[in-house]
Order: C-alpha cells, then sequence, then structure tokens
C-alpha cells in the first residue's frame, strides 16, 4: 500500500496564517475521495518547521511547501495520487 506522509506545521505563525483551513482541506479531501482503502495517509502536527516567516508551512512526504493554501494542498494531493512527485518550495 502506499503511503502520503502530511505533516503541518502548528506553530502559532502558521496557524494563524491559514494551517487551520489546510487541516480541514486535508481531512475533506482524503474523506471525499476514500483514499483509506488505497492509500496509508499519515497526518500529524509539528511544533515549528522552522521557517516561519514563509508559512504556513507544511511537509509532504519529507517536502517543505511554503505559502500554502487550502486549494493548492489538494492540487499537490491530486498530483501524487496521480503519481506525480509533490514538488515543494525551499
Amino acid at each position: 500500500m502506499n503511503k502520503i506522509s502530511v505533516i503541518i506545521c502548528v506553530g502559532s505563525s502558521c496557524f494563524a496564517r491559514g494551517n487551520a483551513r489546510n487541516i480541514e482541506a486535508v481531512e475533506k479531501f482524503f474523506r471525499e475521495h476514500q483514499i483509506g482503502d488505497k492509500i496509508e495517509l499519515e497526518m500529524s502536527g509539528k511544533l515549528c518547521a522552522g521557517c516561519c516567516g514563509l508559512g504556513p508551512n507544511v511537509i509532504i512526504n519529507g517536502e517543505l511547501h511554503s505559502q500554502m493554501t487550502p486549494g493548492r494542498l489538494v492540487e499537490l494531493l491530486q498530483g501524487l495520487l496521480a503519481g506525480l512527485p509533490a514538488g515543494g518550495t525551499q
């Protein structure tokens, strides 16, 4: 079974800049696409990704993605499901 790891920074800066909405977007995406039967999802929080000024930050399969929006996050997840690399901004 394939695995997608999503680590969402929940430090105060990233959370205030939109990671609360990003958490909801990930949960909704996987619920709507019934991913649990096909792909193992590991979603967790991280106190700080270390680049607060670029937040909100999300780490997908080990790659840091900054200035994340719910729409962009869903696009990245759709790409992963289609077999495309997540591609990130450092």
